[in-house]
């Protein structure tokens, strides 16, 4: 939790219980938290349409729409689904522990609560959500588009990139399920059946494909997004130049007045790696920058053409 000198943290508490609402309330402001109170579900979708927490405290029992429900509706907010959901119930079997779970909350405590306890498990919840948020966002950066599904095809979560361009090309809803062709391909990948290939094309956008990484847990699959390049590339990228088919790629979309960030973007590379390409590239054709480099791609192309 965050100290004077910094940025302070925002929880959410939802409860009806004026009680309860009191014992967090001091507690987290106490431990230096700024703190937002909503009485039931319908408040709290209220209060993050303007503000989004850092943490958010939920009561599971609540009239109306309950603990569970709420959480669904709030992790299908794009900018709620990495906010860490503490359930707060009297409810101790099992069943509901497993529902507050299956809801997307990360943790579940009893009442009556033990406050040091409850501060204890914000502070590590604070922690994790900020270094998976950190992981995102340079994975982001670095260019490479990645995101996971569960069994049913359903977005768990993206870096940014990669849900904007699942988002145009899939269109926005509520909750970014895919299409039925992929969710039979990931059926397939998943169970190794008749030599399933490990990358697939987006309907109606060939030039998005999805890559299978590998599971990131029982039911969590881990995919990457790539923009592919169309048509062949000039033989002479390789017969005469010696590059490499991803070297040609990258001297191809040079040759089109693409930057390297573009080409990073296209290729579904990192900068860095498209940086390393282009050296080689260089050395290859035995020139020194990316204008003469183009010049020489372009007049390939010509020939060819």
């Amino acid at each position: 939790m965050s100290t004077d000198s910094k940025k302070r943290d925002v929880a959410l508490v939802v409860d009806d219980s004026p009680e309860t609402l009191r014992l967090l309330t001091d507690a987290l402001d106490g431990a230096g938290m700024t703190v937002m109170v909503a009485l039931d579900g319908a408040a709290a979708m209220r209060i993050v349409d303007q503000i989004t927490p850092d943490i958010i405290l939920l009561d599971a029992v609540m009239p109306g729409m309950n603990g569970f429900e709420t959480c669904r509706k709030l992790k299908r907010e794009a900018g709620l689904s990495n906010v860490p959901v503490i359930f707060m119930t009297g409810l101790a079997d099992t069943e509901h522990i497993v529902q507050g779970l299956d809801a997307g909350g990360v943790d579940y405590v009893t009442k009556p609560i033990a406050v040091e306890e409850m501060l204890a498990r914000i502070r590590v919840h604070l922690a994790n959500a900020r270094m998976t948020q950190s992981a995102r966002a340079a994975l982001d950066v670095s260019g490479r588009f990645l995101l996971a599904v569960n069994r049913e095809g359903r977005l768990m979560w993206a870096t940014p990139q990669a849900q904007k361009l699942l988002s145009d090309s899939l269109g926005t809803s509520e909750e970014l399920i895919l299409p039925e062709a992929l969710r039979q391909w990931l059926d397939q990948v998943q169970i190794g059946k008749g030599g399933a290939k490990t990358a697939a094309a987006i309907p109606d956008h060939p030039e998005l494909r999805l890559y299978y990484m590998g599971s990131a847990g029982p039911n969590e699959f881990l995919l990457r997004l790539a923009k592919e390049t169309s048509g062949e590339l000039p033989k002479e990228f390789s017969s005469e130049f010696g590059l490499t088919v991803r070297e040609g790629e990258v001297l191809s979309w040079l040759s089109k007045g693409k930057t390297n960030r573009d080409i990073a973007q296209i290729l579904g590379l990192s900068p860095r790696t498209v940086d390393k390409h282009l050296e080689q590239v260089y050395a290859k054709l035995g020139v020194e920058n990316r204008t003469a480099a183009a010049a020489i791609a372009t007049g390939v192309t010509r020939r060819e053409s």
